[in-house]
């Protein structure tokens, strides 16, 4: 199938928009900047969008805004790999002004047709006050490309939402079964969201099919970033729900990213379990996935959360997104793992043999280990540990007052990511509950200038979160505050940074 198409033609606003990228990137403070973690060369960056494999390279796409590192106008940011570990930023992809995205260009996915690279994207305009949502009007839109970097708008392919009465409609999902193309979209109807689906063969005229979902109560008032795909047999359903209320330890952040498995039916319905968050950090949102070109179902996500202390801004940069993570489904639940790729970040290996505490051991510095971009392999031996906590101190100052704690909590049985001394402006503690009776856990842990990102090996959960030390904050160290069990740094790396 081809598209028929307009040719892309340079803008005044693009032009702007990456000479101010040029010339902010100077001006840069590099303290917090990530090594091998994808963030804006200037400005705000926000949901990845547009997640896609074209002609041999991973393209990531991302809210944006290059004149300011808060949030504002939003453009498409873009960069490309071929290997998911060294990416090359390109110019950026889209920008608003048109009629249909005079205050934005939001949130959407990428698709490839015949030697076409497709963007579908929210168009959005304030009909008010700006930041007034209570009046706005939200399409969705197509640009294209024959080169995968410049693009061109075609305009409106979904001029409004199913029902008149809706006014929050946005973030296009779109993928391709058999002869049809699939769109899902988040809306919101009053404070009820709802998931509406629809059907085209040509990505320009499309026909409503149903509303995939809705929420009921307790399931908050919009789903953000909405995707449906299939996995091991089952449908799985990715969105980012706002308004949900906290239920003890779980969806303590302002907003969620979680799915449910099921199955859509005949009658283009998803009947599936409880909702499951996919990361318990702190900062996970907009979850976007994509197929690697093996067939792999990959997964990326903002590394920030709304109203969170952003210390960047000050450095003239603003959100970084997570690694690119491979997803399986096993006995109704997502485990997620970091791309197998991204073993070849490791550039030094720093231990010979395993480095280890036990449960009295108080706190031990391991100085071999010093550094801001680490992959850490770790073993906590939980038998015999009853009470107290076991675990890691990392990114600590020379007098200990300035770290970020990962442990086991024995009388909680949690592992427990704390941040109360993590750096500038950032506090509190995630955590996920261990299996009563579990003797060990395996975990594998990522350390960059500003992030961290925690793995159980066997994939059954994740911890994401910001942190802003000082930059001499370097030291790991091994904590021992338990009546039992030991910790174990089994093997570490010096990781290389590979953002170009």
């Amino acid at each position: 199938m081809t598209l028929t198409m307009q040719p892309p033609s340079p803008t005044l606003a693009l032009d702007l928009a990456n000479h101010s990228l040029n010339e902010v990137s100077s001006r840069l403070v590099h303290d917090y900047r990530p090594g091998y973690h994808l963030a804006p060369r200037a400005g705000w960056m926000n949901d990845p969008n547009g997640v896609v494999y074209f002609r041999g390279e991973y393209h990531v796409f991302y809210q944006h805004h290059p004149f300011d590192p808060s949030w504002g106008p939003m453009y498409w940011g873009h960069a490309k790999s071929r290997d998911l570990v060294h990416w090359q930023h390109l110019p950026i992809a889209l920008e608003p002004g048109d009629e249909f995205d005079r205050h934005g260009c939001f949130s959407g996915s990428a698709v490839v047709c015949g030697d076409t690279l497709v963007l579908l994207y929210t168009g959005h305009t304030w009909l008010g006050e700006v930041g007034d949502e209570r009046s706005i009007r939200q399409v969705q839109c197509l640009a294209t490309s024959d080169d995968g970097v410049h693009f061109a708008k075609q305009g409106v392919v979904i001029d409004a939402a199913p029902d008149a009465a809706i006014m929050h409609f946005r973030d296009p999902k779109v993928w391709r079964e058999g002869e049809y193309w699939y769109l899902i979209a988040g809306a919101r109807l009053g404070d009820v969201p709802l998931l509406p689906l629809y059907r085209s063969s040509d990505l320009r005229t499309w026909e409503f099919l149903a509303y995939a979902s809705r929420g009921g109560e307790g399931d908050g008032y919009m789903w953000e970033c909405p995707d449906l795909f299939r996995l091991g047999g089952q449908d799985v359903l990715l969105y980012s729900p706002q308004g949900m209320q906290p239920d003890g330890f779980e969806r303590l952040n302002k907003f969620h990213t979680g799915y449910r498995v099921g199955q859509l039916d005949s009658d283009w319905r998803f009947t599936g379990g409880p909702f499951i968050e996919l990361d318990n950090g702190h900062d996970f949102y907009a979850a976007q996935t994509q197929l690697a070109a093996d067939g792999r179902r990959l997964v990326w996500a903002w590394l920030d959360m709304w109203d969170s202390p952003m210390p960047s801004k000050a450095h003239h940069w603003c959100g970084m997104l997570g690694l690119p993570r491979e997803l399986e489904l096993h006995d109704g639940r997502l485990h997620s793992f970091p791309a197998r790729e991204l073993t070849a970040l490791r550039q030094q290996a720093l231990l010979v043999d395993e480095s280890v505490c036990d449960g009295a051991g108080g706190w031990r510095r391991v100085p071999e280990l010093a550094g801001d971009l680490l992959e850490l392999e770790v073993r906590l031996d939980l038998r015999g540990c009853t009470q107290g906590q076991l675990g890691l101190a990392l990114r600590c100052s020379d007098d200990g007052s300035e770290q970020t704690r990962l442990y086991y909590d024995a009388g909680l049985q949690r592992l427990v990511l704390d941040r109360d001394r993590s750096g500038a402006g950032v506090d509190g503690q995630r955590s996920v509950a261990l299996g009563a009776g579990q003797n060990s856990l395996e975990l594998r842990v990522f350390l960059d200038r500003s992030s961290i990102e925690v793995f159980a090996a066997d994939g059954s959960f994740s911890l994401s979160s910001r942190l802003y030390p000082h930059p001499t904050s370097l030291d790991v160290g091994l904590l021992g505050y338990a009546d039992g069990g030991r910790v174990a740094i089994r093997q570490a790396w010096r990781l290389e940074a590979q953002i170009a």
